[in-house]
């Protein structure tokens, strides 16, 4: 069945069957690539995207369930002026490590940010719990999410 989506600001077009995960559709029939494979059952965030500004784990959704929605990607995030300074904070204080976990940090971050401006220590492991990073770069992301807001890390 063809699925038409609204991709980063982008109509596209994928023939696949409706319960086919959002992750693969993007991946292996739109060669969108940034939203990674984690776990596969929507717990490690590797796989965030947004759709209409939320974020979700795109390895557990149906392609069906999105619908007209806007979905927004890594790829896309930078044109947000919120995801703008959230990628540029991560790029100043060297976040990642290996680097494979971040697209879906950097979604969570933002989607964070744009929910609220000026997130608490408790606000960001709220926002943050359902992002598992290997590397262990939890201070690192909490900087970045702090300058990202325009609060000093710590603050």
């Amino acid at each position: 069945m063809a699925f038409k989506l609204n991709v980063n600001g982008k109509s596209l077009s994928a023939d696949v069957d409706g319960d086919t995960p959002l992750l693969w559709v993007l991946r292996d029939s739109l060669g969108i690539l940034g939203p990674k494979y984690g776990c596969g059952i929507g717990q490690c965030g590797a796989c965030t995207v947004h759709v209409d500004g939320a974020p979700v784990r795109s390895c557990s959704l149906p392609v069906e369930s999105v619908g007209a929605g806007k979905v927004v990607t890594i790829e896309g995030i930078g044109a947000d002026p919120v995801g703008k300074k959230v990628q540029a904070a991560w790029s100043a204080l060297d976040v990642a490590q290996c680097g494979y976990c971040q697209p879906g940090q950097i979604m969570s971050a933002t989607a964070l940010l744009k929910g609220k401006a000026k997130p608490s220590d408790e606000d960001i492991d709220a926002a943050m719990s359902g992002n598992i990073c290997r590397c262990a770069t939890y201070t690192r992301i909490r900087a970045a999410i702090k300058q990202a807001s325009g609060q000093k890390a710590g603050a």
